[in-house]
């Protein structure tokens, strides 16, 4: 997997600063996230690291504007989305990110292509060209043959396909996988991978992807890890 070029260095599209986020339980006060601060430039592919509940998730609804943080900001293409209010949020994300969940999240109800089109239209775009946009992405995850299938028909591998397919669709400058590959046995979740990095990179979009698993360290242009609330930068093609 080739390592994105990352074209302009000095733009970057997500800009965390002193990012803090806390939960309260009774009189218990719990730091999940603590004073992060990062850049993300535009076209990178970014690795977060980190055990179950060490706040990889939390970071993620923060970045999406789901969760608002306890104080500091998150501007993404010089936009503030504290500032925001919750449907400014909400446009906003349905606009300009792209989710992939461990779960995949396709609407039972709905056909393959049915789901597919779902963000197109949530973003105004119907009719023939949707049909053709949604053709053309099965057509890039390799489910042609799947269009009129119902998710509960799919392998894992395939529903994670049609997820990839549903995030990258509407064209979102920013793709977001929390854990794509959890529910994946290895081989399936390899060839997952592959074919995320290979259509990230196609389009320059920016991902981060949480995960657990070292083993994909390799594709990332940048690795991080989430310890006691801070996020750390490891070595190059390293784990922390």
């Amino acid at each position: 997997m080739t390592k994105s070029s990352i074209a302009n260095k000095n733009q970057f599209v997500i800009d965390l600063r002193s990012l803090t986020k806390s939960y309260r339980e009774g009189l218990i006060e719990t730091t999940v996230l603590n004073e992060v601060n990062i850049q993300i430039y535009r076209s990178e592919l970014i690795i977060l690291l980190g055990r179950s509940g060490s706040g990889k998730s939390t970071l993620l609804n923060l970045i999406s504007g789901i969760d608002l943080p306890t104080s500091g900001d998150v501007i993404i293409e010089n936009k503030n989305l504290t500032k925001f209010s919750e449907q400014e949020r909400t446009l906003f994300r349905r606009k300009n990110i792209g989710f992939i969940f461990q779960f995949f999240n396709l609407i039972s109800t709905l056909t393959v292509k049915e789901n597919l089109m779902l963000p197109l239209e949530l973003n105004g775009t119907e009719g023939k060209l949707a049909h053709d946009l949604a053709a053309t992405m099965l057509q890039d995850v390799g489910l042609q043959k799947k269009a009129g299938s119902y998710p509960d028909r799919l392998s894992g591998g395939e529903q994670q396909r049609v997820a990839i397919a549903r995030a990258l669709i509407h064209s979102p400058s920013i793709i977001l996988a929390d854990e794509p590959t959890g529910n994946l046995d290895y081989e399936t979740g390899t060839q997952i991978i592959q074919l995320l990095d290979r259509l990230v990179r196609q389009n320059n979009k920016t991902m981060i992807m949480a995960t657990h698993s070292r083993e994909i360290i390799g594709m990332a242009d940048r690795i991080f890890s989430i310890k006691d609330g801070k996020l750390i930068e490891c070595p190059p093609n390293e784990a922390c």
